[in-house]
């Protein structure tokens, strides 16, 4: 097993296991397989923080970072080091790739520099790795109400000295809403794969 950088020609077999770990988890079907083949073009996308698991030849789980913006209060904005996707296989799921994978990561963010993480996600599941809610560090998630929580946007501090400086409104990459047609479209690309709904997806 190894860490390694994505290169260009892990491209389709990243996105297809993007794929089938995302499939039908959050709503029928999933986008996050598209998320990350668009976001590679996009000038938010973070390459020096675009991993992979390998094992025995195989890309097993993967891990993508972007760039979203922050508004603070005086209208300056500033950008905001983002976390995921982050996918493993199904049949290695449960096994700490992809704990390895975002350990690995986040000290290599903050070699690079940067002041925080944000993400959004499971606080049960992310706490571990010290990400806490965004509110309680003044960053709020756009289009929420500051008044009300909102626990899976969380933010991990890397350096406290610059991160108490990142207050406001955070706004994720437009590349991360794709439409429907653009899914839909990209998906012909893979084998097939029947969507469904399921008790516990979002929508």
């Amino acid at each position: 097993m190894k860490i390694r950088l994505e290169q260009e020609k892990d491209f389709f077999e990243v996105e297809n296991l993007t794929r089938e770990a995302f499939w039908n988890v959050y709503h029928p079907g999933c986008t996050e397989h598209f998320i990350v083949h668009k976001i590679r073009s996009e000038k938010c996308f973070v390459p020096e923080l675009d991993y992979i698991i390998e094992d025995a030849g195989k890309i097993i789980a993967q891990i993508t970072y972007a760039k979203g913006t922050l508004t603070h209060k005086d209208g300056k904005i500033s950008e905001m080091l983002l976390l995921g996707p982050v996918s493993v296989h199904p049949s290695h799921q449960k096994k700490g790739y992809g704990e390895k994978l975002i350990r690995f990561t986040l000290k290599q963010a903050h070699q690079l520099g940067y002041p925080a993480v944000v993400l959004t996600g499971s606080p049960a599941y992310y706490a571990r790795f010290g990400f806490e809610s965004a509110s309680k560090h003044g960053v709020f998630y756009a289009g929420m109400d500051p008044r009300e929580e909102f626990p899976f946007f969380m933010v991990k501090i890397l350096d406290a000295q610059k991160a108490k400086y990142l207050k406001g409104t955070y706004s994720d990459p437009t590349c991360y809403f794709p439409s429907e047609n653009e899914v839909e479209i990209f998906d012909r690309l893979f084998p097939p794969k029947i969507k469904e709904k399921k008790p516990g997806q979002l929508e």
